[in-house]
């Protein structure tokens, strides 16, 4: 592996959306950072099958953080681990075969999410109408999802996607705060929640850390790289943060936690140029 300064932490869904185009100049800016040798590990809410065409067409080679922080994909020999067997809680760098990938996982796999989910269903009463329920026709009718879409997006390694059927307010108020209080990670992805039992995006970065700097041989400082509504999911882990703001983020709503972040206005013609130099200013 080459020498580096710093390792990215870029959170991608709003930069490389699953429809339409992506940010002007991303694609340039990810061959600048293989061009400079620096690692830019993506992090998505997306899973390892929906993840995979847009990896591909923008040449992505470096790990990535998948379903919110449920597991880290490692490309083939990345860090030359092999799969282990056995309990994957055990140590913090077993790993699974996923795919064409080596996974570390952080959240518990499937079924655990869905037994989970289902158990707290029951208990509050709460109706819950899992993707994985829904026949691939059934997910286009229910969500707008093209074909191929639906088809992937019930297809999860960890978490399991859900939406609530006819619940009031109320109710999904308190089936969020005794889920919570059962250890399970509840998330909202606009018409979607996700369920998953363990997951951590704090946990993926350290696990991450350890393995660059047992490469490396040292430490190569962290750098967050994320929009105005993903940096607090991803901000507090990193060593230093970039906030790629949009014409309507003028103030910042947590100045505390990102006092120390630069400020870059997402929509400015040379925003990655402005990226990359603050990458290696390592102010």
């Amino acid at each position: 592996m080459r020498q580096t300064a710093s390792v990215l932490y870029i959170a991608v869904d709003h930069l490389v959306p699953e429809r339409g185009k992506g940010i002007a100049g991303f694609d340039e800016f990810t061959a600048a950072l293989d061009h400079a040798g620096v690692p830019a590990v993506w992090l998505t809410r997306r899973s390892r099958l929906q993840f995979d065409e847009p990896r591909r067409k923008l040449g992505h080679a470096h790990p990535f953080i998948g379903e919110d922080g449920c597991g880290v994909y490692l490309p083939e020999d990345y860090f030359h681990l092999r799969p282990e067997s056995g309990n994957f809680r055990s140590r913090p760098t077993s790993t699974l075969r996923l795919g064409r990938f080596t996974c570390i996982p952080l959240a518990e796999p499937l079924p655990a999410a869905s037994d989970a989910l289902e158990s707290l269903s029951q208990e509050t009463g709460v109706p819950v109408v899992t993707l994985r329920s829904l026949s691939v026709r059934e997910l286009v009718q229910n969500t707008g999802l093209r074909p191929r879409e639906a088809e992937l997006a019930r297809q999860r390694d960890f978490d399991e996607l859900f939406f609530f059927a006819g619940a009031s307010p109320a109710q999904i108020e308190r089936f969020l705060a005794d889920g919570r209080k059962q250890g399970i990670d509840l998330r909202q992805h606009e018409v979607f929640w996700s369920a998953a039992v363990g997951a951590s995006i704090q946990r993926s970065i350290a696990a991450l850390s350890r393995l660059y700097d047992r490469a490396l041989r040292y430490h190569a400082p962290s750098v967050a790289v994320a929009t105005e509504d993903l940096a607090p999911s991803l901000f507090p882990f990193c060593d230093r943060s970039i906030l790629l703001a949009d014409h309507t983020a003028e103030t910042e709503t947590d100045p505390h936690r990102r006092s120390r972040a630069r400020k870059i206005r997402l929509l400015s013609r040379d925003v990655w140029e402005q990226v990359l130099e603050s990458v290696a200013s390592k102010a």
